[in-house]
C-alpha cells in the first residue's frame, strides 16, 4: 500500500485531520482560488451601498454598508473558506506529487489523535510519509 492510500484511508477513517492554509490557498494564482466568490460580492455590496448613499440617504448607505458586512464575514466567508478546502483537498489527495508540491510549501499539516489520547501534528519541516505510516502500522 503506498503512503497515499495510506493517507485517504486514515483521512476516510477519521483518525488523521488534513489543516489547509486557507489564506495562501485563497488568493490569485492559486488552482483554487474564484475571484467571483472573492470579489464580485464585496464590489457590489460597496457599489450599491454608494448608490444608495448618492441617491437615498448617507446613513441609508451606511446601514447597507454595514449590514452587508456582517453578512460578508459571518454567512459568506465561512462558505467561501469551506469550499477552499474541499477545492484545496481534492487537488491534493488526487495526485502524490500534489501533495508533495504543497506539503513543501507549507499549505497542508496533518493532526492525529493517537490511541493512548496524545495528539501529534506534522508540519512542512516534518515527514509526512513518516507521520502517516507510523499512524497507520500503529492503528
Amino acid at each position: 500500500m503506498t503512503d497515499m492510500e495510506k493517507l485517504r484511508a486514515l483521512l476516510a477513517q477519521d483518525r488523521l485531520k488534513l489543516g489547509v492554509h486557507i489564506r495562501k490557498m485563497n488568493s490569485p494564482g492559486s488552482p483554487v482560488y474564484r475571484t467571483a466568490e472573492n470579489i464580485v460580492v464585496p464590489a457590489l455590496l460597496v457599489v450599491a451601498s454608494l448608490l444608495v448613499t448618492r441617491f437615498v440617504h448617507f446613513y441609508a448607505g451606511f446601514a447597507l454598508l454595514a449590514v452587508g458586512c456582517w453578512y460578508w464575514l459571518y454567512r459568506i466567508m465561512p462558505k467561501v473558506k469551506d469550499g477552499v478546502f474541499d477545492r484545496t483537498s481534492a487537488l491534493v489527495l488526487s495526485d502524490e506529487r500534489q501533495f508533495d508540491l504543497y506539503w513543501r510549501t507549507g499549505v497542508l499539516s496533518l493532526f492525529a489523535e493517537m490511541p493512548d489520547g496524545t495528539r501529534r501534528a506534522a508540519a512542512r519541516k516534518d515527514d509526512w510519509r513518516a507521520f502517516v505510516s507510523e499512524l497507520y502500522d500503529n492503528g
